[in-house]
């Protein structure tokens, strides 16, 4: 799941690029006939971390023993994020496209007035193949209708919808003699902050604090404190900077607080030197943001060997809990000479039941997300509370975040909707000066929103 600059420093832990199949495509314009057997060679182009690729790589095999009269051979090509769409342009400009690729949200439009993705609306129904048990909001970002993304005919299908949950080690409240968070409700800004600084602690005596209650985690803790107090960084249209509304200033207040006034998470400068995903692992902070494809690691006592759990967000001033959400999804390309063997590849990904139950875990407990059918989201749950599944027991936080429960919210961030996010990058590129008290907060908004404005203009502009 996972689209765009959203997902950033996150994805350092990302494995390096893999190829599992040594075989190459001579010819243009994806797979290509068997050496002469008429089977199909397909080519499959997509970024996973290690353990996705395990699954996913399982998932591959079974669909190529289940199509075995008609796939000679599946090219499953594997890199990172980071390196995802520099590669994928490549292929591109040489007019050698992969069979099956990823598209965000914020790509479809692009990619589909480039001839890049096919429609899968008159593929779907020629398969009989039914999307009707998917989440159709999440159907939506891949819909165009010539203009506007959300209508329309569908180009991709999802490979899955994915939350950050805020995930929290139960050893350091135990050993700190502080209650769990509750599971059917946030905290309060004030609430998280007590619980904060009860985890922060000098554990060895040396009089340097080791372990916080949270590490900074900009694109998946800001982003929650600054939509929780009802202010966002762009107008909804997409077209206008707003981070000089006050309910903006606020949050960005409260969140650098927690370093400089209360020092409960680590400074820039030890932050650097460890990041948050490490002091996670090592067992140093009380809070982290945890995305649905962490869980199967956690889980794993030899990558994290202390027991924890999920909660919710803290809230600001709407009295609701907002986290990112987001998905990625499964495209044929226009170029396929194979787009039904193509289509029925991402539909076994995406919408078989069986499918969905090896990739969620529920057949063998390896889970790299939730299930993406609604129709399988009581089971899970019900394999989860009866033990015979592991996963976190408050899998409910994941779920009314992906299905807006309540006061519980997921939501997409801005960039989703801009052609680009130079304007936001240069946003996330100077706050570190802030972070570490060089900076006035007045000051920076001041400063950096002209400059973030015309690089919006801009975009919109080149976008025509």
């Amino acid at each position: 799941m996972k689209s765009a600059t959203r997902f950033l420093k996150r994805f350092a832990c990302l494995a390096l690029a893999a190829i599992l199949s040594l075989t190459c495509l001579a010819a243009c314009g994806g797979g290509e006939g068997g050496g002469g057997s008429g089977k199909t060679k397909l080519k499959v182009f997509l970024y996973m971390n290690d353990h996705e690729k395990e699954v996913y790589s399982a998932m591959v095999e079974k669909f190529k023993e289940a199509h075995a009269d008609e796939v000679s051979d599946i090219e499953f090509q594997i890199t990172t994020q980071s390196e995802y769409a520099t590669t994928l342009t490549g292929m591109m400009t040489a007019n050698d496209m992969p069979d099956v690729f990823y598209v965000g949200p914020e790509r479809v439009k692009d990619y589909v007035s480039n001839g890049y993705v096919a429609n899968l609306t008159p593929l779907l129904s020629s398969a009989g193949i039914s999307t009707d048990d998917l989440p159709q909001g999440i159907l939506d970002f891949y819909r165009y209708d010539g203009t506007n993304v959300g209508s329309g005919d569908l180009y991709a299908l999802p490979k899955d919808a994915s939350v950050f949950a805020y995930a929290y080690n139960k050893d350091l409240f135990d050993a700190a003699g502080v209650a769990y968070p509750d599971p059917s409700k946030p905290y309060t800004y004030e609430e998280f902050v007590s619980v904060l600084q009860q985890l922060t602690k000098d554990t060895n005596g040396d009089g340097e604090i080791d372990q916080w209650g949270a590490s900074f985690a900009d694109l998946y803790m800001l982003y929650q404190f600054i939509w929780s107090n009802d202010a966002s960084f762009t107008s909804e249209d997409g077209k206008t900077i707003t981070i000089d509304d006050p309910k903006f200033v606020d949050a960005l207040q409260k969140y650098i607080d927690l370093t400089l006034k209360y020092q409960v998470t680590p400074t820039v400068e030890q932050d650097t030197a460890l990041g948050p995903y490490q002091r996670w692992i090592a067992g140093q902070t009380g809070f982290y943001a945890a995305g649905t494809w962490d869980v199967a690691s956690f889980m794993d006592p030899e990558t994290f060997p202390y027991n924890w759990d999920l909660c919710y967000y803290p809230t600001m001033s709407s009295g609701k809990s907002y986290t990112w959400s987001g998905t990625v999804g499964f495209c044929v390309s226009e170029a396929s000479e194979h787009k039904d063997l193509a289509l029925q590849l991402i539909s076994y990904l995406s919408t078989d039941p069986e499918g969905q139950k090896d990739l969620s875990g529920m057949t063998g407990n390896a889970s790299v997300q939730v299930p993406n059918l609604l129709s399988l989201q009581d089971e899970f749950k019900q394999m989860v509370a009866g033990g015979t599944m592991t996963y976190p027991s408050n899998v409910d936080v994941i779920f009314n975040y992906l299905n807006g429960t309540g006061f519980a919210q997921g939501r997409m961030m801005e960039t989703t909707y801009t052609p680009n996010t130079e304007w936001i990058d240069m946003f996330w590129e100077q706050l570190t000066d802030v972070k570490a008290g060089k900076r006035d907060i007045n000051e920076f908004i001041s400063s950096i929103k002209p400059e973030m404005q015309a690089s919006l203009d801009k975009a919109w502009a080149n976008a025509g």
